[in-house]
């Protein structure tokens, strides 16, 4: 599971993972300019949508989808083990990811910030 914050000051959105995630993603934590968030949507059906490559990371069908994908020219990060806690956030201008695909304790709570966030930018 990541927790998603919001630095104004600093412009950033930072998603850093807890527990096993960090071994299943290979990272703990992501550090996103708010400049390129495009936005964020609660979409538990994205786990049905084929990953692409996985490049470094974890996958096992039905259970855990975790690091770096690719997919149709996309640069994908994936960190979800329940798909009913995904957030897709969009990313423009990224120089590593296009969208970064999240479980986070509270969906609607965390896509409500990242889009105040991004409207107030």
């Amino acid at each position: 599971m990541a927790l998603i914050s919001i630095d104004r000051e600093r412009g950033l959105l930072t998603a850093e993972f807890q527990g096993l995630d960090k071994l299943w993603t290979f990272s703990s934590r992501l550090e996103i300019p708010l400049a390129h968030v495009r936005g964020a949507t609660h979409d538990p059906g994205i786990a049905r949508e084929p990953k692409g490559i996985r490049v470094a990371g974890t996958y096992f069908p039905g259970l855990i989808t975790a690091g770096r994908f690719r997919r149709d020219g996309e640069r994908l990060f994936w960190g979800v083990r329940n798909p009913e806690k995904a957030v897709v956030i969009q990313l423009s201008d990224a120089e590593h990811y296009d969208r970064l695909i999240l479980e986070v304790d509270d969906p609607r709570a965390t896509v409500q910030l990242i889009e105040r966030s991004v409207a107030r930018g």
